[in-house]
C-alpha cells in the first residue's frame, strides 16, 4: 500500500460545492501525494457530471458512480474499500468540514491513534437535527466509550489497514463508526472549525438521523434486548408488589381494592411493556432475515481514474 492520503467524499446532489472543495483540497493536500476518491449515491442533480469533468481535469480525482442512493455510510464503505494510500479522511460534500483542517486531522492520527474525529468548535444544526445527533452518538457509547462516542462525526482520519476488518462486510446496514471498532479500540479526537453550509439544506432529517441510530443499536449491539430484559423484571417486580398489596389490603382490612381504573391502568402497563419487548425481537429478527438475503451494501454503475476508464 502506498504511503499517501486517500480523502472520500460521499457526494450527494452537491454540483455547485465540489469544484470549491476539489480546488480547496489542492491547495491544501498538495504537491503531494494524495487522492480524493468521490462517490456519487445517486444524485439527482448534474453531481455526476461535475465529477467527471474534475476528474478529467485532475489526475488525482477519482469519481465511483453508484447505481442508486444507497445512504452516506454505504457510499463511505466503497470509497473506503477503493483507496489507494495508508491513510484515509473522510469529509462531507457540502463544505462545513474545512479542508483546511485535515492537516491537523493527520497531526493528531500521528499520535499513536488509529481513528482521529475533527469535533466540531460550535455546532450548526438546529435543534432537532442537535437531538437526534445526541442519539446517535448515545447509540455508540456503549462500544467506543462515552467521551469517544461525544467526538463521533463525519470528519475523520484513520489508518487504511483497518478496513481489513470489515473488509467481507455484506450488509445493507452499515455504519462506518461502528465498522471501526471493529478493528481497534485507539480513538482520538481534535476541535476543528465548522463553516455554515454555503449551498442547498442538509439532507439528514431528525427522523433518519433517528432511523441510522436504531439501526446501528440493534445492527451491532445487543443493548436493546438487555433493556427488554430489565424492563421485564422490574415489571415483574411491580407486578409482585401489586398483588402483596391487594392480598394485604383483603387480609387486613377484609376487602379487595376497590376501583376499575387502578385494575386497567395496571393492565395497560404490563401490555405496553410486553409490546415493547417484542417490537425489539422483531427488530432482531428483520435484521436477521435482511442479513440472510445477503444484499450487497452497494453497487457501481461507473468509475473514472486517472487513465478517464
Amino acid at each position: 500500500m502506498k504511503s499517501g492520503v486517500s480523502v472520500v467524499v460521499p457526494v450527494y446532489n452537491s454540483e455547485r460545492s465540489l469544484p470549491e472543495l476539489i480546488e480547496r483540497l489542492e491547495k491544501v493536500l498538495g504537491p503531494g501525494t494524495f487522492e480524493a476518491v468521490l462517490v456519487n449515491d445517486g444524485s439527482r442533480d448534474g453531481s455526476w457530471e461535475v465529477v467527471r469533468r474534475l476528474a478529467g481535469e485532475r489526475r488525482w480525482v477519482r469519481g465511483i458512480n453508484l447505481m442508486r442512493n444507497y445512504g452516506q455510510h454505504n457510499a463511505l464503505l466503497c470509497g473506503i474499500r477503493a483507496a489507494r494510500y495508508d491513510t484515509i479522511v473522510t469529509m462531507d460534500d457540502d463544505l462545513q468540514n474545512p479542508p483546511e483542517e485535515v492537516p491537523a486531522l493527520l497531526k493528531q492520527l500521528e499520535k499513536d491513534y488509529d481513528v482521529v474525529y475533527g469535533t466540531p468548535q460550535k455546532q450548526r444544526h438546529g435543534l432537532w437535527r442537535g437531538l437526534a445527533s445526541w442519539f446517535t452518538k448515545l447509540a455508540l457509547q456503549k462500544m467506543m466509550g462515552a467521551q469517544t462516542a461525544r467526538s463521533v462525526g463525519p470528519f475523520r482520519a484513520f489508518r487504511t489497514r483497518l478496513r481489513s476488518a470489515f473488509q467481507d462486510y455484506r450488509g445493507s446496514y452499515v455504519s462506518i463508526d461502528v465498522l471501526l471498532t471493529w478493528a481497534t479500540s485507539r480513538f482520538g479526537s481534535i476541535s476543528v472549525r465548522h463553516d455554515p453550509r454555503k449551498f442547498g439544506v442538509t439532507n439528514y432529517t431528525f427522523g433518519k438521523l433517528a432511523s441510522h441510530a436504531l439501526d446501528m443499536t440493534t445492527g451491532s449491539t445487543m443493548l436493546p434486548l438487555q433493556i427488554a430484559t430489565l424492563l421485564g423484571f422490574a415489571f415483574a417486580f411491580f407486578g409482585l408488589l401489586v398483588l402483596v398489596y391487594v392480598v394485604g389490603r383483603y387480609f387486613i382490612q377484609g376487602g379487595g381494592v376497590p376501583g376499575f381504573p387502578f385494575l386497567a391502568s395496571t393492565i395497560a402497563i404490563f401490555s405496553g411493556v410486553q409490546l415493547f419487548a417484542l417490537g425489539i425481537i422483531g427488530e432482531y429478527i428483520l435484521r436477521i432475515h435482511v442479513r440472510m438475503m445477503d444484499r450487497p451494501c452497494y453497487a457501481v454503475r461507473d468509475t473514472l481514474d486517472a487513465e478517464g476508464a
